[in-house]
This record gives structure tokens, sequence and C-alpha cells, in this order.
């Protein structure tokens, strides 16, 4: 097997690439606000792009690749005949040779430059391919972008014979003591600062206000609308059986917390879903932990 993998090294990943945009003002913009790079140089006239970019003027985007040769096609068909039916990215490495300006025109080719021997990794057994990217623009050569992947089948999961994970804990500190001292109590606590009276969420040291370093407490009513939410399913953790719906809920008193809906099944939770505070048990072997949940308000899930 080895010996016909590395037969393909030397041989064409993609010929003739084209980039499907040229280098463009608007694409140089959502990539610095997208990594907060403010650097002069890659807005206003004489702009240019963040090097880092190098990939983006070549990617197929959802439309996919064009230019891909039938030697990688091959390359991975061969892998997934034998059994290698996974890929994962594992890492890239840049060189730059020259600035790319908008306007500037994308054109590529690559290459299959290495096939590593069967490598066994904590995904599975496989084989690392690294593909050599030789980027021009204008016709005048722009940078290299070399590309990995582990071609790998996955690795057999161990049969679940020992005791179900317990639930994390929270990290309790000077700060927030309280309360959890308070959801020991049943009682969800909010701090309200002694200078400007703002209520605050989750507890802090001072007010982010006014800086006030007094406070006090409110007890919340427990009731409130689901402000927004997410559905998690993976990666799945043994102490939770997914998948489950996590939530930000926004209590009458104006603040927002974080926790589980309870009472309606995960694809039913909305926006706006009407709830109320209950406090919920976990028992493991280490003990009882308490954990404030919202359950849905009777009639709400109409």
């Amino acid at each position: 097997m080895g010996v016909r993998l590395k037969a393909y090294e030397g041989r064409p990943a993609a010929v003739g690439g084209v980039g499907k945009d040229p280098v463009n003002a608007p694409m140089i913009r959502h990539w610095c606000e997208a990594m907060g790079d403010t650097n002069p140089a890659y807005a206003g006239p004489g702009a240019v792009a963040p090097p880092t970019m190098l990939q983006v003027w070549t990617m197929g985007g959802l439309s996919g690749h064009t230019g891909r040769s039938a030697a990688y096609d091959e390359l991975l068909g061969l892998l997934d005949t034998a059994g290698y039916t996974s890929v994962v990215a594992t890492d890239c490495e840049q060189e730059y040779l020259r600035p790319l300006r908008p306007g500037d025109e994308i054109t590529f080719d690559a290459v299959i430059e290495s096939v590593s021997e069967r490598k066994t990794t904590r995904l599975g057994t496989g084989y690392f391919i690294t593909t050599r990217m030789d980027v021009r623009a204008g016709g005048e050569p722009a940078g290299t972008h070399r590309f990995r992947i582990l071609k790998y089948a996955p690795a057999r999961r161990k049969p679940k014979d020992r005791p179900r994970s317990r639930r994390p804990r929270p990290v309790v500190n000077r700060d927030n003591a309280g309360f959890w001292e308070g959801v020991g109590r049943h009682q969800l606590l909010i701090q309200r600062c002694g200078g400007c009276t703002m209520l605050r969420f989750p507890w802090l040291p001072g007010c982010n206000a006014c800086g006030s370093l007094e406070w006090d407490v409110v007890e919340a009513s427990g009731e409130g609308t689901v402000y927004s939410y997410v559905v998690m399913h993976h990666p799945p953790f043994e102490a939770f059986d997914p998948p489950y719906a996590v939530a930000l809920v926004e209590l009458v008193e104006g603040v927002r917390i974080v926790s589980n809906v309870v009472g309606v099944p995960y694809d039913k939770v909305r926006i706006g879903l009407p709830v109320r505070l209950e406090f919920a048990r976990f028992d493991d072997e280490d003990g009882e932990l308490v954990l404030p949940v919202f359950r849905v308000r009777e009639g709400g899930e109409g």
C-alpha cells in the first residue's frame, strides 16, 4: 500500500487553477474585521491584502473546486477503498513572495508533494498527504501554500465500561461565592450596585457602569423568556445526553443568564418562550450539585 501511495508524489493536484475573484477590498475588509486586524496597510489607497489571506483567493467556495486533478482524486479514492474514509485538515505552511493588491488576478498550480508512511494517531490510523500550491498574481510568483490533511480510518471506540462522568462543577471564588450559596438555598441572587443601583449578572467585584465597589443583592422573581439559544449536538460529553438546548434567558429584572430549558423537547425551544426558574439536583459519587434551570411556563410551548 505504501509503495502505491508514494507513486503519487510529484504528480499534479491542480493544474491551471484560476481564482474565482480578483483580490478585492470588500473581502480584505471582511477578513480584517473577523480577525480584529486594524493594520492601516490593509485599508485605503494603496492597500495590500494581509499575507495570510493567500489561500483565500484560491478557494473554490460553496460550489467546490473545479481544477482538481485526476491523480489527486485517484489518491483519495485509493485510500477510501482501503478503509481510510475520514479526513481532517491538520496544518498549513505559507511563504510570501510579494504583496497582493486589489485587482490582482490569481492563478495557481498544485502538486502532491508528499505522502507519509502509515501513522497511528488518536483519531485513527492513516496517511498524511501534503500538497504544495504555487500562487501567482498577474503571472508573477506571489507565494506558496502547503496544506496537509490526514486521511484515516477512525479508531474504534472502547465500550463504555466505566461509570458515567460527573457533571462539571462551577468554579467558586470570593467574587461569586454568594451567588452559589444562594443557589444552595434555592435563591437566584442578582447583584445591585450600591452607587448607581444597576443590576448586574454574572457577579463582578465592581460595577462596570459607575465603578463602585459597593453592592447588595436582590432575589430574582424567576420569571423570564428565552432571549437566544443553541442546540448542542457535538462534542458529546459523557455527563450529558445530547442533543439538548442551552438558552440565554432574559429575566424580568433585565439581566440574562445561561442555563438549560426543561419541560419541552430541545427542538421546541424558541426565542420568546416564557420560562420560570426552578432548581435541579444532580447526584453522583462526589455528592449533590444544585443548579438553576428554567422550565417552560404552562401554555408557553404552544
